[in-house]
């Protein structure tokens, strides 16, 4: 009997989600170690708070050095030389004393875990296309959402037995395990091509990707996402506790809401996409951010909301973003088989600049207050509405995804 294709291997799927979700997981269980972190190393709120944008911030510059040389080199290798690079940062991060250290150690974090987010991309990309690569987008999804569902309640209850330093061990362990994990299920999905000089051969992805209008409508999209709900991630301990005045295990259950809302979303998209084109899916998307980003527009404008009204609208953002994030990636990566590896980490690299400075610039303005705590999330909502609406001018026509089609337009 012949083994299953990758696209159908239980065990390679869950190591790509896994892989996919270790940077939500290291953000993710981190959060409620950060008000125990700040008294412990004597240093203030929003400093303390940067250990989510610092980290989003070494993903960002770790993601076009992956993509490219992966595509030079081979999936593996690279995949290998980064999580190596991550297993030692979590170490650094767990016995630091002083949080420029801890700081440091997260930004060695983010730019190792860049690689294990843009190549499970690439790797979807490189044996999988249109709708197949969408299924497998939103299987990896429903994986990596556990991060959010279970990652704050875990940290919570390690850091209420043994610390603020508990949850940074376990993210040792937890980086250990997906090595090997990665030894045991992946195998290399690309022909190594070295042939160009590396920087011509980035010249030349550049230009690739930002000549197809269909990449560049879908990097649009994914983009103004982790604009919105990164400085709700980032804050959301000390709303939730300072603000609401829930205590820390409670905002871990309250996290996860938000965690489960990713999850639903996923499984939703898994459903319709065997149904619906991406256009369709993205239309439903949009309407729904629409939705939540106007009502929570207002709750900034008024500066008060029932806690239940600012959750639940932050919980159907999310939800939206799993409908939307495997789609807009696949709209983004299908014209571009050939540089997938540099095409995904173009997409990452644009991506967590952006979450990076959304989430810094969200720790710097939160006060305290309800309004700047949601700002920023709610005018995500209206410009990704208006990204959308302007798809007739950024990217006219159906989307492609076959090769033939491709090769006609």
């Amino acid at each position: 009997m012949n083994p299953p294709p990758l696209t159908r291997k239980r065990s390679f799927i869950v190591t790509l989600g896994l892989l996919t979700g270790l940077a939500a997981l290291t953000v993710d269980i981190s959060l409620p170690a950060i008000p125990a972190m700040v008294d412990a190393l004597a240093t203030t709120l929003p400093r303390g708070q940067q250990i989510v944008g610092v980290f989003m911030a070494g993903m960002a510059c770790g993601q076009i050095p992956a993509g490219l040389f992966s595509d030079r080199l081979g999936r593996l290798p690279v995949l290998y030389v980064g999580m190596t690079l991550f297993t030692i940062g979590a170490i650094i991060a767990a016995a630091a004393d002083d949080v420029g250290v801890l700081l440091a150690a997260r930004f060695l974090q983010g730019f190792g875990s860049a690689s294990a987010v843009v190549l499970s991309r690439a790797i979807v990309r490189d044996i999988a296309s249109g709708k197949e690569a969408a299924r497998l987008m939103s299987l990896m999804t429903m994986i990596f959402t556990a991060a959010p569902v279970i990652a704050p309640s875990i940290g919570a209850l390690l850091v209420a037995q043994w610390g603020w330093r508990a949850p940074f061990v376990l993210i040792v362990v937890v980086s250990v395990m997906l090595l090997l994990a990665v030894r045991g299920n992946i195998t290399e999905t690309h022909v190594p091509s070295a042939d160009e000089h590396p920087l011509r051969q980035l010249l030349s992805s550049f230009s690739e990707f930002f000549s197809h209008r269909q990449s560049i409508f879908g990097l649009l999209l994914i983009i103004l996402l982790p604009l919105g709900f990164m400085p709700v991630i980032t804050v959301s301990a000390a709303l939730v506790v300072e603000v609401y005045g829930f205590s820390v295990q409670a905002y871990g259950l309250i996290f996860a809401c938000a965690g489960l809302s990713i999850l639903i979303g996923a499984a939703t998209n898994r459903m319709l996409v065997a149904r619906f084109d991406m256009m369709q899916l993205l239309t439903l998307g949009v309407s729904l951010i629409a939705i939540s980003g106007a009502q929570l527009l207002l709750i900034a404008w008024l500066d008060r909301a029932p806690f239940w009204w600012l959750w639940g609208n932050v919980c159907l953002f999310m939800f939206t973003v799993a409908i939307m994030l495997p789609n807009a990636t696949v709209v983004a990566l299908d014209p571009l088989p050939r540089i997938a590896g540099v095409a995904s980490s173009i997409i990452g690299t644009v991506q967590n600049l952006v979450a990076a400075i959304s989430a810094i610039t969200g720790a710097l303005i939160y006060n305290g207050s309800v309004r700047n705590s949601v700002l920023i999330i709610g005018m995500s909502g209206a410009l990704t509405a208006l990204v959308f609406l302007l798809k007739p001018l950024l990217a006219p026509g159906p989307f492609l995804h076959h090769p033939d089609e491709l090769a006609r337009s």
